[in-house]
């Protein structure tokens, strides 16, 4: 009566696997927004990496940048350069501005990135000489005229309406106005590293690393056609479109670009392996 099969021995106990380290993760936030942004995708993925979400500068609870000179790309991923130093490197995880930050940290740091994953970069300097930058270049003017005209709350509109439509603005609380607003400084700091950033995408084309680039299929026409040079120069990597989503998927319908990032590094970091402990997190 105390004997036992082996196949009673095998549905009573697991093997015993090593474990590894968890691996790294940093996320990226969009202009005028913050690392909160993350928080739900953050939440999805702590069990398995150690997630680094980063406020960038003039956002959430980073001071505005202060340094000399023009203010580039590189100071923004130079704050998130330090998470990278783990071993094997860390995935970067990014949605606009924050996409176009960790392509320049795949570009600086090629082999300390896993993996990248970059909802609608606006990398701006692509669109040179194209008809649809005319649509970028007036954005841009109608903020600094708004900026110098001390009414931040006009740029921010004029801001978000470009990006999520006409109204959208108008339709958000006085917080989130307030928020975005008083950003706006900074905002337009980002449109002037973009449009000046020399990194190619032949440059790009030489990163390794495994690279998911998001669109969403309704997104505006500046956008599309980034898309457009992304897939016809970088054919190695992964592109996918996301019906029925805007340039802010990643805020409107978390749910769904979270899952689809969160596929991706699946299939990088399986879910069934076996991590060390979560000592801290971010």
């Amino acid at each position: 009566m105390f004997e036992s099969t082996d196949r009673d021995v095998s549905s009573r106990y697991e093997p015993i696997l090593p474990s590894k380290p968890r691996p790294t993760i940093v996320l990226l936030h969009s202009s005028a927004s913050s690392a909160r942004q993350w928080q739900r995708l953050a939440d999805r993925l702590r069990d398995r990496f150690y997630v680094h979400a980063v406020d960038l500068h003039g956002h959430g609870a980073r001071t505005a940048w202060r340094g000399k000179g023009p203010f580039t790309l590189s100071d923004d991923a130079a704050l998130a350069a330090p998470m990278l130093r783990v071993p094997g490197g860390a995935h970067l995880v990014g949605h606009s501005y924050g996409a176009a930050v960790a392509l320049k940290l795949a570009a600086l740091h090629p082999r300390q990135v896993r993996s990248v994953t970059a909802y609608e970069p606006v990398m701006f300097r692509w669109l040179l000489d194209e008809p649809v930058a005319q649509e970028v270049t007036a954005l841009v003017e109608s903020l600094r005229e708004a900026i110098a005209s001390n009414d931040p709350a006009r740029a921010a509109q004029r801001f978000v309406d470009f990006w999520s439509g006409d109204g959208a603005w108008n339709s958000l609380p006085p917080v989130p106005q307030q928020s975005i607003a008083a950003r706006m400084h900074t905002v337009l700091l980002h449109f002037d590293a973009l449009i000046h950033e020399p990194l190619t995408p032949a440059e790009l084309g030489r990163v390794r690393a495994p690279m998911l680039f998001i669109t969403g299929a309704r997104t505006v026409a500046p956008m599309q056609r980034i898309a457009q040079i992304v897939r016809r120069s970088l054919p190695h990597a992964t592109h996918e479109v996301l019906p029925g989503l805007g340039h802010m998927g990643p805020l409107t319908n978390a749910a769904e670009v979270n899952a689809r990032i969160t596929a991706f590094l699946d299939a990088r970091e399986p879910s069934n392996a076996r991590f060390e402990p979560v000592r801290e997190s971010a």
